[in-house]
């Protein structure tokens, strides 16, 4: 069987406060909020045309999530972020012959910037 990966989803505690942090900081944009009338899950597409989603979750601590993008200029991103959200882990060279870097999100997910 083909498949093809449809989208990432990750818990988050404050459905509101997430989308300010995913669109302020990182700069996705909203692609889809369900249901409309009381959004519970927020859909963002890249340019790139990935799909990455999240959704409120009463007790989304005990299911914290760990996301890697692929990325075409790490460096100049790392300069972006690093002031501006919690950093997990700083910008180096892996024993794989990659550049990345680790943030969090307001609710501890891990999300990984990865060149190479």
């Amino acid at each position: 069987m083909k498949t093809n990966l449809m989208h990432v989803r990750i818990n988050v505690s404050d459905l509101k406060r997430s989308e300010k942090w995913y669109t302020d900081i990182l700069g996705f944009k909203v692609d889809t909020e369900w249901p409309p009338e009381r959004p519970e899950y927020i859909r963002f597409e890249s340019e790139g045309g990935a799909v990455f989603a999240i959704m409120e979750a009463d007790d989304c601590r005990a299911l914290r999530g760990r996301i890697d993008f692929y990325v075409d200029d790490v460096d100049a991103l790392w300069k972006k972020l690093r002031g501006k959200a919690h950093v997990a882990e700083d910008l180096h060279t892996t024993s794989y012959d990659t550049r990345k870097f680790t943030i969090q999100d307001p609710d501890g997910n891990k999300l990984s910037f990865v060149q190479g």
